[in-house]
């Protein structure tokens, strides 16, 4: 792949699942959709959003050129292209230009305006790649799926995603505790505040005792 730097590839054995190996496309397909899709169609409680407490509607103003430009300008250049063979290096050349870059502003506001998400922005790669430093490479979740969508999507999806980060923030809509996902509020971040919680019980002469655990396949597996 010529936008990742040369690498020795993993010895790679035929992958089982279930302890049965898969040699068919279609037993392969099926040990990997069952692993990375685990919790499609699986039944939520929808009641549980009962309990948040209604916020004050506001009015969505039209983007503006700026968020466009600065969402743009910090993506890689490196990256590889999606479906619609465009790279951000390839939006940054066509975002220089004023009508192109209206006509994309006008695109993001129809659709936030009829609430519609185009199909052609739903277009998707999906690519699975091995994770590193394994000793094996036997199992479905040795491997790691990632989702290539249309640039033109990814683009407005960046804009209404600082957009909409901005607001929660700015509205304290958002738990405390709610660590990843927002700028500034990583992991990172958690484990320096547990780390001064620590350090702070030392100073009282109080014992702690912390647990640490991963949670395999947690996010792709988990009951959305």
């Amino acid at each position: 792949m010529n936008w990742v730097k040369k690498w020795k590839l993993p010895a790679i054995e035929v992958i089982k699942y279930n302890r049965q190996p898969c040699l068919e496309i279609d037993n392969l397909w099926q040990a990997l959709h069952k692993s990375f899709n685990s919790a499609q169609h699986q039944q939520v409680n929808t009641l549980l959003l009962d309990e948040i407490s209604d916020k004050i509607a506001t009015k969505w103003p039209s983007f503006l050129k700026e968020e466009f430009l600065m969402s743009i300008n910090k993506c890689s250049n490196d990256s590889t292209s999606r479906p619609d063979r465009l790279s951000w290096r390839h939006l940054k050349v066509i975002t220089k230009n004023l009508a192109c870059l209206v006509n994309i502003i006008n695109i993001a506001n129809v659709c936030i305006n009829l609430r519609y998400w185009p199909s052609h922005f739903k277009l998707s790669m999906f690519i699975i790649i091995p994770k590193p430093n394994k000793a094996l490479y036997n199992t479905p979740k040795t491997f790691r799926p990632i989702i290539l969508l249309n640039m033109l999507g990814k683009l407005i999806e960046k804009v209404i995603g600082k957009r909409l980060q901005f607001q929660a923030l700015f509205r304290n809509t958002i738990h405390s505790c709610q660590l990843g996902g927002f700028k500034q509020w990583s992991t990172a971040n958690a484990s320096i505040i547990l780390i001064y919680l620590i350090c702070a019980s030392w100073v009282k002469n109080c014992s702690t005792s912390t647990l640490a655990f991963d949670i395999t396949q947690f996010f792709l597996s988990i009951n959305h």
